[in-house]
């Protein structure tokens, strides 16, 4: 694979994690049921999605298999393609202008 496709491919990985990121879901146990149809499964400090992409949590820092990273900084959270969130109570503003509110186990995204 050339370098330009490697970027290119890493990229929309990338994308799909603050896709994911930016879709609703509700909480059951250590499972998150997604809107778009995905489970994400809590194992101590690893998730597993059922579209296949794994995530470790490191400390402040999240590592997801198809290479992007997620870090927190206090209510911020920086991703490695550039999307910053920042907390502000029960809500997530996404530098891309989406944002998510958490109600209950619920948490709804527009």
């Amino acid at each position: 694979m050339k370098p330009l496709q490697l970027t290119a491919l890493m990229f929309l990985y990338s994308v799909s994690v603050i896709a994911m990121a930016q879709t609703g879901y509700t909480q059951y146990g250590n499972q998150r049921q997604y809107s778009n149809g995905v489970t994400a499964t809590q194992y101590g400090n690893t998730t597993q999605y059922s579209n296949g992409t794994t995530a470790h949590q490191y400390g402040n820092t999240t590592q997801y298999s198809n290479g992007t990273t997620a870090t927190q900084y206090g209510n911020t959270t920086q991703y490695s393609n550039g999307v910053t969130a920042t907390q502000y109570g029960n809500t997530t503003q996404y530098s891309n202008g989406k944002s998510c509110t958490q109600y209950g186990n619920t948490v709804q995204c527009n």
